[in-house]
């Protein structure tokens, strides 16, 4: 099995943890880094091919990672001379597998990742998203109204529900055959033209644990926490 990984952000949100060094380096608990934890869990789930899309700092991550011989798997490297968002660096990879897992290097989850792998292949499905609910509070009174302007309904500070992208997908060969090569092209795009092209995109909701590491918040939460938090990353 075959994984592509997003490691070449420039961390902005991340900052000043990602002033010196790239996000994919940070430490975790003093141990280890984000995405070693990841490359961890990903050889434990049976995938031997990683390639680690990257750009900024590129000769750190490239000098640290290697060839993966660390971490029982084997790493190439796909390098971006400029961003192209998430979807547009696959277009960099020639030799792409029929399916393949795709993922943010940020990303602290105990997914099955073999079986989330397994799903897209046995559903034949073009993009398969995972997904995790989320509560999204609005901070202010919501109105609605009816197309003479008159009020039906208030609510004050609303919370909904909402069902959002893990960055974490798989996806076939086919899905990205016909984008343009070295383009920058996003997951929404994916999604949009998805939609409009009627793609077979499955939705593979997890009710599991998910943290994105993609503030200072979130990242000094999983670094005090990292040996509780191992526990549950089964590393």
């Amino acid at each position: 099995m075959r994984a592509i990984i997003m490691a070449g952000g420039k961390g902005v949100r991340l900052r000043p943890y990602t002033t010196l060094i790239p996000k994919p380096l940070v430490p975790l608990g003093g141990q280890v880094s984000i995405l070693e934890v990841v490359l961890m869990q990903l050889a434990n789930a049976g995938f031997t091919h990683v390639t680690l899309a990257v750009n900024h700092l590129a000769h750190l991550i490239m000098a640290y990672f290697g060839d993966g011989s660390r971490w029982g798997v084997r790493i190439d490297y796909s390098l971006e001379n400029e961003p192209l968002s998430t979807i547009g660096p696959l277009t960099l990879i020639d030799d792409l597998p029929d399916n393949f897992l795709v993922m943010n290097g940020d990303i602290l989850c105990d997914l099955d990742f073999k079986d989330f792998y397994d799903q897209h292949v046995k559903h034949s499905s073009d993009v398969s998203v995972s997904t995790f609910q989320r509560e999204a509070k609005i901070d202010f009174g919501v109105l609605r109204y009816d197309e003479n302007m008159k009020l039906y309904e208030f609510e004050e500070k609303p919370t909904y529900e909402v069902d959002v992208s893990m960055g974490i997908y798989c996806l076939s060969k086919n899905s990205i055959a016909k984008l343009p090569k070295g383009k920058s092209y996003g997951f929404d795009n994916l999604m949009l033209d998805g939609i409009k092209n009627n793609t077979n995109i499955r939705i593979s909701p997890f009710n599991g644990y998910w943290l994105d590491i993609g503030r200072p918040d979130d990242y000094e939460y999983a670094d005090q926490n990292f040996e509780e938090l191992s526990k549950k990353l089964g590393i």
